[in-house]
């Protein structure tokens, strides 16, 4: 792990449903492209390009290219397939570094009736005397652009050609 446990801190988790089975809604989300989930919103920059890598194992790397010139790397920490992922971001280079040391994300699904629901969280791992700004400002902010991004990720993939 990257990030340590006592350097987390504030968190934003998002959900939505889809009728796809959870296998596929996770396999799905996974090939999502980054640059078409992350596109800006706020105080939040767009996500221009990724580097090219397969995404379906842990210690995958990429790095994200932002829209205000900064990156990012991701790699990913646990995959447990059909079920979840967790990645971790560190290395920012533009505001966002002066924040935070990084973040933990997780992707999950799990059954829905005829569907399934996908979670999201992030966690924040704040720099010292940032937590409160995580927690009062940032946070709650992201969590709105969670929302839509998790929201509008599902329709897309759900309505995908291929349908299960």
């Amino acid at each position: 792990m990257l990030i340590r446990r006592p350097e987390v801190g504030p968190s934003a988790t998002a959900f939505a449903r889809s009728p796809l089975p959870p296998a596929v809604l996770l396999d799905r989300i996974a090939a999502y492209p980054i640059p078409d989930m992350f596109v800006g919103w706020r105080m939040f920059p767009a996500v221009t390009s990724v580097d090219d890598v397969a995404w379906d194992h842990v210690g995958a790397s990429r790095v994200h290219w932002l829209a205000d010139g900064g990156r990012v790397t991701e790699t990913m920490v646990e995959y447990v397939p059909g079920t979840g992922f967790a990645y971790e971001l560190i290395g920012f280079t533009d505001v966002f570094g002066r924040l935070v040391h990084g973040v933990r994300g997780e992707w999950s699904v799990s059954p829905d009736g005829d569907g399934s629901i996908a979670r999201w969280t992030w966690e924040f791992a704040p720099r010292p005397f940032r937590r409160r700004l995580m927690a009062l400002v940032v946070g709650p902010l992201w969590n709105v652009y969670m929302r839509r991004m998790i929201t509008a990720v599902t329709a897309a993939v759900s309505a995908a050609p291929g349908r299960v």
